[in-house]
């Protein structure tokens, strides 16, 4: 029987944000990653569409006792999609691994009212810097469509759940990135 394990390529790239066992960096093929909104969030969050021409980098981590269930109910607003034949990773034994997607039907673009969190960014570029490098922070902007939505610049009082505290220099390199996109920060009321 194959071993069950899923590819993160958000903040479950971010090792501090959880405890999911054997985590290795691996790749995705034919998906790249998306900044949406759904009716199911209050916030925009990242999710991974189809595109056949698309690899991204991620990390594939074991579902603990063979359990999907803390999994989905951590990602409760995204389907679980077989992806086994799509991931290249560096495990020798037989597995099963699944990605998680929001379903194509409930895309919608992030907007004023439904913005992308600033302390999410921050998490999973803190996550990609120190799986990849800063080659692997620029490959994940490369990949990753949807940098004209407005970011809430929410670092005072981080909404995001898994927030993590970066160092200087992991700030400077998010403030940076998102400048030489001219990403546009609104400010929290």
């Amino acid at each position: 029987m194959a071993d069950p394990y899923f590819f993160g390529y958000g903040s479950l790239v971010n090792l501090a944000t959880h405890d999911f066992p054997d985590p290795r960096p691996a790749s995705l093929k034919g998906w790249r990653r998306a900044w949406r909104h759904t009716d199911l969030r209050p916030v925009a969050f990242l999710t991974a569409i189809p595109d056949p021409d698309s690899e991204i980098e991620g990390m594939i981590a074991h579902v603990p006792k063979n359990d999907w269930a803390a999994l989905d109910e951590r990602e409760w607003a995204y389907d679980r999609i077989p992806a086994t034949h799509a991931v290249t990773h560096p495990l020798t034994h037989e597995v099963e691994i699944a990605v998680y997607a929001v379903p194509e039907h409930r895309h919608n673009n992030p907007t004023n009212s439904f913005p992308i969190l600033l302390s999410y960014i921050d998490v999973v570029i803190q996550g990609y810097l120190r799986a990849f490098g800063t080659d692997g922070v620029d490959r994940f902007f490369a990949t990753t469509d949807g940098w004209d939505a407005p970011i809430l610049n929410d670092r005072a009082e981080p909404r995001y759940p898994r927030y993590q505290q970066l160092r200087p220099e992991e700030t400077a390199l998010v403030d940076e990135r998102l400048a030489g996109i001219a990403a546009r920060i609104i400010e929290t009321a």
